[in-house]
């Protein structure tokens, strides 16, 4: 899976809805983190439920394990906690205490980074897929001196993912590139093809 855009929303239901209304049409999956707990700026609930064209309701699973917990302290602000978009589908873990959320191709995550790396963690699997395969070359020459080479190997090996990352003020190299393909053989032909066009004096090291 790779990442096509990260974006910044404010808790405007409005923003939200916007953004996941076009979001969830564009991209396979889309993620949310933040604004799911029971405060008046908690509204990524709401938006992702206005971006789907849905509305929201309390979810009887989560609303009776907060009732089940919190007994008589169950507040309104507590039950909050189980307003999802109408038709959602809970992705349980016996590791988590709460569900992941997933509505459509949407998840929605808590903003917690502790909590959203567990729940991440937990739906991982979900998202496996074949593993790109990394060779690195290090060059001491500018990209100016060998933009005409990467622009080559790309031509010739037009499904080749081909990164440049200069590095100032490092004595030891100053770009490195990286070679990505899910073919490992089309992966290193590329860098052999790479290595014969760049000057083999600057080539500090590969891997």
């Amino acid at each position: 899976m790779t990442v096509l855009r990260i974006l910044t929303v404010p808790d405007e239901l409005a923003d939200i809805a916007a953004a996941i209304s076009d979001f969830h049409r564009r991209y396979d999956f889309v993620f949310t983190s933040g604004g799911v707990g029971p405060t008046h700026d908690d509204v990524t609930m709401e938006g992702v439920a206005r971006g789907l064209d849905r509305k929201v309701v309390r979810h009887p699973a989560i609303e009776g394990r907060i009732r089940e917990f919190y007994k008589d302290k169950a507040n309104e602000a507590r039950l909050k906690m189980s307003e999802v978009p109408e038709g959602t589908e809970l992705i349980v873990d016996g590791r988590l205490g709460f569900p992941t959320i997933k509505c459509e191709n949407v998840y929605i995550l808590p903003g917690i980074p502790e909590i959203l790396e567990a729940k991440f963690q937990a739906i991982r699997d979900r998202f496996a897929a074949s593993p790109y395969f990394l060779r690195v070359v290090y060059t001491s020459e500018g990209e100016g001196a060998i933009a005409e080479h990467l622009n080559a190997t790309l031509i010739e090996f037009p499904e080749l993912l081909l990164g440049s990352y200069p590095k100032i003020g490092d004595p030891e190299y100053a770009v490195k590139l990286t070679l990505e393909s899910k073919d490992r053989d089309y992966v290193e032909r590329a860098l052999a093809h790479l290595l014969q066009l760049l000057p083999a004096d600057g080539v500090v090291r590969t891997e």
